[in-house]
């Protein structure tokens, strides 16, 4: 073997260790919430546990993690034959059962119960798992109780360990690198249908190391900027007006989610020119806000009391942010009434935004890592209009 193919697979284990030190935890969590087991289906809980990304389908595939002081506490993945080979390759999960077309997968999800001892007991299933497998998942385990995995599972996930904030850090500088490409299209963006301009965005995504677009492209020019998810559609932008554009891609699982509102070919007159101050000085004291022990709320508070003071409280009609991992939107969310404190390795958006109805919108978006201290801003790039 080639020195290359050594270092190959000591970066494919170093690489896989997280998702192991995830099931350990996740395994200890659910002894504390007198859980006996968890069953993931194809999910961002199944990713986050294993490290394999898989879109539900009609098949039976299923990931079993014991609680830590089961008799038998070794997780187990139950997959459709189909899938052996990519999943033994893909993951560190150690026992990996089969299916096979014509045979009964709920027979062969009841024999992987029973032998870990999970035929009876408080199970957590995955929160956005089919109900034809849960209702299979109830045939197979019949004395069993049910709860759901966000009982386990929250509270890991909304910390992020390194492997995931470094992912995430990617996702966000590609995300920054097509914010220079815009500033760098300038006037000829102008003529552009919003339509096109959301592909072009997607080409550069991909051209800058990035996989897919993490959610539905948002380029709103003029008065369809005031709609804060308007999408994309057949509208041309104009010389000198705003234009939303709300975006980001995906880097080892892990998505970025960056606004910025900019004006193309001509200088905007000053009422946008005034708003989009209002909002960079209100996005400003949002970050400043956060940092470990203080409430979510409270950067909501710091974003809308700069908003308020300037006039345009009614018009800043959404939170301040939203939490980000496997999922664009998870907790912790930035909004009045959430006490919940921020902690480090909590990773949110900060977007406050001023919508006029008819005339413009106004947007500007990082994501931000709560650090011992304070917070690191995941995003780099100017929050100029220009």
């Amino acid at each position: 073997m080639t020195d290359d193919a050594h270092a190959g697979e000591a970066g494919a284990e170093r690489s896989t260790r997280p998702h192991e030190r995830r099931r350990g935890r996740t395994a200890r969590r659910l002894d504390a919430v007198d859980a006996a087991g968890l069953v993931a289906f194809p999910s961002r809980n199944l990713e986050y546990l294993t490290g394999f990304a898989e879109e539900p389908g009609e098949r039976h595939f299923f990931l079993v993690v014991p609680a830590a002081g089961a008799a038998d506490p070794e997780p187990a993945l139950l997959v459709p034959a189909l899938y052996e080979t990519q999943v033994r390759e893909a993951t560190t999960v150690s026992e990996v059962r089969t299916w096979a077309d014509g045979e009964d997968p709920v027979a062969a999800t009841r024999e992987l119960l029973a032998d870990r001892g999970l035929d009876g007991g408080r199970l957590l299933v995955d929160d956005t798992m089919w109900a034809r497998f849960s209702q299979d998942l109830r045939a197979a385990a019949p004395d069993a109780t049910w709860g759901l995995a966000s009982e386990a599972l929250a509270d890991l996930r909304v910390r992020k360990d390194e492997a995931e904030v470094a992912a995430l850090r990617k996702a966000a500088g590609v995300a920054d690198a097509v914010v220079g490409d815009l500033r760098e299209l300038g006037p000829d963006a102008v003529g552009m249908t919003e339509a096109a301009l959301a592909e072009w965005i997607a080409d550069r995504l991909a051209e800058r190391g990035g996989r897919g677009v993490s959610f539905e492209t948002v380029v709103a020019a003029g008065e369809n900027g005031a709609k804060p998810h308007h999408g994309h559609g057949d509208r041309e932008i104009r010389a000198g007006e705003p234009v939303v554009l709300d975006f980001g891609t995906r880097v080892d699982g892990y998505p970025s989610d960056q606004t910025r509102t900019l004006v193309f070919g001509e200088e905007p007159d000053e009422a946008y020119a005034e708003v989009h101050e209002v909002v960079r000085e209100a996005q400003a004291a949002a970050v400043e806000a956060v940092v470990p022990g203080v409430p979510a709320s409270a950067v909501d508070r710091a974003a809308r009391e700069v908003i308020e003071a300037a006039g345009y409280g009614d018009a800043f009609v959404h939170r301040t942010g939203h939490g980000v991992g496997l999922d664009v939107h998870e907790e912790p969310y930035l909004v009045a009434g959430n006490d919940r404190q921020l902690e480090p390795g909590m990773v949110c958006s900060v977007e406050p935004g001023i919508y006029l109805d008819g005339r413009f919108g106004c947007r500007i978006e990082d994501l931000v890592v709560v650090t011992e201290d304070g917070c690191e801003r995941l995003n780099r790039t100017d929050r100029g209009w220009e």
